[in-house]
């Protein structure tokens, strides 16, 4: 039985985002079990565990053979993040901005955009270039963990209180690191088993609409694979608790070149990973053009303003308007 393109792509979705939050919720128990402190746990386990459908999509895109699905679901999902979601929070509600964000991880964003760009210049991402983007986010990740080094108080107790073995066994009941092994195990299956459903839905809705798979990548894959950001930092922003939301799209975006499309590279053993013309004279140029247009924006009055937000959505809504025009 053949299912619908649009079943498959709702149905790989909501499989491989079960599976991030199943990730993100047992390994950051049993990082915590093992004594791994709050900060590092945030800053690797968190971030990667949100980064989990990007990379599955991507691994299952070439092994598929379909390299440019991957590079512009990076592409794609990076754009989402700046300009839609934390356009839309912004728009909402005016956003404050850490100096430390502006100094270390906007730079640093916009750096790896621009590396991409670079190493993509000849049509192709090598699985050692690939080995080399892996290689900056781990010196990104060292470079937070020393600025990052000094946690508050408030936040350590916190974290013990939340994953404490007497609050986990209250909530779990006994044989809780046992069950917690078990959903590591079984988000990595799901996140897998999805992304496979998902390439598939996509491949499938690309053939249908005569489109390729790149602007598939760039629009509904990006959109489905950034849907828990999207949501957290909703809820935060009418909660007015969005530092780590925000923090965690910057630091998504630039974990989304240098590890996720870093290892999705480095799994491309037969020639690499191929990109299309428009990809790379389109879609990686806009995005690391709205990385670099986070600078000016979030230097002025350390603030992204609600008329800059609203710049920032309807930037997007005129991107994507243009894709469906131009590219179908």
């Amino acid at each position: 039985m053949h299912l619908h393109p649009a079943v498959l792509i709702i149905g790989g979705l909501v499989i491989v985002i079960l599976g991030a939050e199943f990730i993100l919720r047992s390994s950051s128990y049993l990082a915590a079990r093992l004594g791994i402190s709050p900060m590092i746990i945030g800053l690797t386990i968190v971030s990667l565990g949100t980064s989990a459908p990007e990379l599955a999509v991507g691994i299952a895109a070439v092994g598929e053979g379909r390299g440019g699905l991957a590079v512009g679901n990076i592409a794609g999902t990076n754009i989402v993040n700046i300009l839609l979601i934390l356009g839309l929070s912004a728009a909402i509600r005016a956003l404050p901005l850490h100096l430390v964000s502006i100094r270390f991880d906007v730079p640093v964003m916009i750096g790896a955009a621009l590396a991409l760009f670079a190493m993509s210049w000849d049509g192709v991402l090598t699985p050692v270039e690939g080995g080399i983007l892996l290689a900056c986010g781990v010196l990104y990740t060292l470079g937070l963990i020393r600025i990052n080094r000094r946690e508050s108080q408030v936040t350590q107790k916190e974290f013990s209180e939340e994953f404490s073995e007497q609050a986990q066994v209250k909530k779990y009941g006994k044989g809780v690191t046992a069950l917690q092994a078990v959903m590591l195990a079984g988000g990595i299956t799901l996140t897998v088993l999805g992304a496979e459903v998902l390439v598939a839905g996509a491949v499938g809705a690309a053939a249908a609409l005569g489109v390729s798979d790149a602007v598939i990548g760039l629009t509904i894959i990006a959109i489905g694979t950034s849907a828990p950001e999207l949501v957290t930092t909703m809820v935060s922003t009418i909660k007015n608790e969005r530092d780590v939301a925000i923090g965690n799209l910057i630091g998504s975006s630039i974990l989304n070149i240098f590890v996720v499309l870093g290892i999705t590279c480095m799994t491309a053993f037969e020639g690499g990973v191929a990109l299309s013309r428009d990809v790379l004279l389109i879609d990686l140029p806009l995005a690391a053009a709205v990385a670099i247009a986070c600078y000016p924006v979030f230097r002025s009055d350390r603030c992204v303003s609600r008329i800059e937000g609203t710049m920032f959505v309807s930037t997007y809504v005129l991107y994507v308007v243009t894709l469906i025009v131009f590219r179908t």
